[in-house]
Formats: C-alpha cells, structure tokens, sequence
C-alpha cells in the first residue's frame, strides 16, 4: 500500500519537475528572443578623412552624424537596447594602407551590421543640394525590402516631432551599397540639408540634435512594436 502511494507520488513529482523544466525552457527562449529584437546598429556616416558633406557655415556632415549617433545610443541604452555603434569616434573604418578607403569603410560597415545582425540598422547622415531652399529630413530604405519600407515610413513620421512642417516621404533607393548589401532592415536618415542655412545651422546645434535623436529613438520603437506585435 505505502509502495503504491510512494511510486503515485514519485510519478507525480517528476510530472511536476517536467513541467517545471519545459516552463524555464520557454522563458528562456522568450528571453532570447527579446534581447535579439532590442539589439539596434546605429551607423555614424563618414569619419576620419571622409567629412562627407561641408555645410554652408562650414560644419562637416562626419561630426553631426556623430554627435546625433550618441545621443541616440544613449537613449536608447536607457530604454533597454543594445546598442552597437559602427564607429564611436573621428575614424574610417577602412585600413591607413587601403588604397581605396571609400570602399572599404563602406564594406566594414556592412559586415560589422551582417555579423551582428540586430532587429534594425539605422545609418546616420547629412544632406545637401545646389539650391539652398531645399530643406528637410527624408528616409531611405532598398526597393525590395518590405521590412525597410515599413521602417523608412514609421521613421518618416516620427521626424515630424522634430519638423512638422517637412513634408518629404520615405523613398526607395536600389543603388545606396549599404541598403543593398545588408541582410537586416536598414535605413539611412538623412537628417536634413547641409546646403540650407537655417537647418544647417539647427543641426549644428545641441537642442535641434537632441529632437532628432529622439525622433530616431520613437521611429525605432515604433518600428519594433509593430515587428513583435505581428508575430
């Protein structure tokens, strides 16, 4: 009699156990799978001998694209992101030796974003025109990229807390060798124009920075709860 209670109760401690056991395993799972869709690169463009675009007032792209890369490194560390910087400094990623350092910065940064393949790359950058009333913040995403598409269009909209008057649209690009050649969704953002003065001279600025980082941070959290919501 007391074997039989002993063997019931032995049977149900391990059914208690396996329980248990398939509980943590799903948790862990579920862990993993967050922490890979809160891993974001953020792509600072140009660097070192590459300035990028000269403003009008003699700012160079290379350090706007920094300076805003940092701010939103940082606040999208406070929400809980990983957060993986191409470049956290003045520098190329292209070897001193390179004979074509262009090439070979744009290919390291496309590697850097495959190998560590995060849910969005978001690549950082300034524009300019030959006519100076051109203005305003516009998105890039590749032509056949649904997931960019989406990303582009949601981060288009989110720019508008930093400009509501900007009327730009999300646009394809088939070309651009980062877009092309990453296998995650990326974007560039191209934050504004350079050959404009009145931007120019926003996005030299420390307040204007801190409102496109942050319509950065909202397009890219706008973008992932809209990827996990799906699922």
């Amino acid at each position: 009699m007391y074997r039989k209670i002993e063997l019931v109760l032995l049977i149900l401690l391990l059914i208690g156990l396996a329980a248990v056991s398939r509980h943590l395993e799903k948790q862990t799972l579920s862990e993993k799978v967050d922490t890979k869709e809160k891993v974001v690169v953020v792509d600072c463009g140009h660097g070192g001998d590459d300035p990028g675009k000269v403003g009008i007032n003699d700012v160079l792209e290379k350090d706007i694209n920094l300076q805003i890369g940092k701010r939103v490194k940082k606040k999208l560390e406070k929400k809980g992101y990983e957060v993986i910087m191409t470049r956290e400094k003045d520098e190329t990623l292209a070897e001193k030796s390179s004979s074509n350092k262009k090439i070979q910065d744009m290919k390291a940064r496309v590697a850097m974003i495959n190998e560590t393949a995060p849910s969005i790359a978001i690549s950082i950058h300034q524009n300019s025109y030959q006519g100076e009333s051109v203005h305003g913040a516009q998105i890039f995403y590749y032509s056949h990229s649904t997931d960019g598409e989406e990303a582009a269009k949601i981060m288009q909209e989110a720019f508008l807390s930093a400009d509501p008057d900007n009327t730009r649209q999300a646009k394809a690009n088939d070309t651009y060798y980062l877009l092309k050649r990453t296998e995650v969704p990326t974007i560039i953002v191209e934050c504004g124009f350079l050959s404009n003065r009145k931007e120019a001279e926003l996005l030299a600025g420390e307040e204007y920075q801190k409102k496109v980082a942050k319509a950065i941070v909202s397009g890219v959290e706008k973008y992932l709860s809209s990827k996990t919501i799906g699922k």
